[in-house]
């Protein structure tokens, strides 16, 4: 082989190589920020026919109705936790640090997004409530079907409207 044919096939190879290395790394990266879907029972039962359940601390979306009377606010900061329940039955705790949506209240569908801190409870950095009566994502509605939403009860001075 001349010397040209050699510095050729030396670069050639190079750049497949760097290639490779590059596809491999984004590949890499792109796996870190997946974040999966799930609902109160997959999370307590598994996903799919294998029962596939996600590891403590893997990133994760899960969606459901918010129960009513489980919201518990911490009164010195912003934290707040509560129950989240699908048409399965069984309920998880979600934790969030932060301001709720104006949009949020219990019986309301949201979708929380944090990572897994043990079997039954989700440490959220982003709450997502329903924008109106009748939207909801489809992955929610698909868990929620058969399920009726809660409905809120108000008091007498909430549906005056405050006097300020």
């Amino acid at each position: 082989m001349n010397p040209r044919r050699k510095k050729r096939m030396t670069l050639l190879l190079a750049v497949v190589a760097g290639l490779s290395v590059m596809t491999g790394l984004v590949l890499y990266a792109l796996q870190q920020n997946i974040d999966l879907f799930y609902t109160p029972t997959e999370l307590v039962q598994g996903k799919g026919e294998d029962h596939l359940k996600p590891e403590v601390g893997q990133r994760l979306r899960i969606g459901g109705l918010v129960v009513p009377g489980s919201v518990s606010r911490d009164q010195q900061s912003l934290k707040v936790s509560f129950g989240l329940v699908d048409a399965g039955g069984e309920q998880v705790t979600v934790r969030f640090d932060g301001i709720l949506p104006d949009l949020f209240r219990e019986g309301q569908g949201i979708v929380a997004q944090g990572t897994l801190a043990d079997a039954r409870t989700i440490d959220a950095f982003e709450v997502l409530a329903k924008h109106d009566e009748e939207y909801m994502p489809p992955e929610v509605a698909e868990a929620l079907k058969g399920m009726e939403h809660f409905k809120p009860e108000y008091t007498e001075a909430q549906l005056k409207g405050s006097n300020l």
